[in-house]
């Protein structure tokens, strides 16, 4: 059986995001390190505008923007909960990662490793203050503009 190239590549990038978040949490759990993954991408897709959620999905791999976008609809406003506290009721099953701030700074850090300086620093820009705190400086960025 022939097997396709873009599912095997894809695979292979959403397996090195999640050794990625793993390697930065310290630990070995597949589960743990795909639900940090999971909550961190919902909580920061509903703090964008469409926009903002469609440009930032097209940086992703295959099955992390599926990821991403799951149980997204674009037709319904976005309710602007606080970014921790809805990581840390999606994170609720996993005592691990009781530490919403740390799982917003790992996982948003391994993005910034593998997503585009230009795309970082674009949400980076458009992202409530708040938030904009946890987002990593776009790797190339000068010490000027970090």
């Amino acid at each position: 059986m022939a097997r396709l190239e873009v599912l095997e590549t894809t695979v292979q990038k959403t397996h090195e995001w999640l050794r990625d978040i793993k390697e930065e949490f310290g630990f070995d759990n597949d589960h743990a390190a795909y639900a940090a993954l999971r909550a961190t991408l919902h909580g920061l897709r509903d703090q964008l505008v469409t926009d903002q959620v469609a440009r930032f999905g097209a940086q992703l791999p295959l099955l992390v923007r599926g990821l991403y976008y799951e149980g997204w609809d674009p037709h319904t406003p976005g309710e602007r909960r606080n970014f921790l506290a809805s990581i840390r009721h999606d994170l609720r099953d996993h005592p691990e990662l009781r530490d919403p701030e740390r799982v917003a700074r790992i996982v948003f850090g391994v993005i910034g490793m593998r997503v585009s300086a230009g795309e970082v620093q674009k949400i980076g820009n458009g992202l409530p203050r708040e938030l904009r705190a946890l987002w990593p400086k776009p790797a190339s960025a000068s010490p000027a503009e970090a």
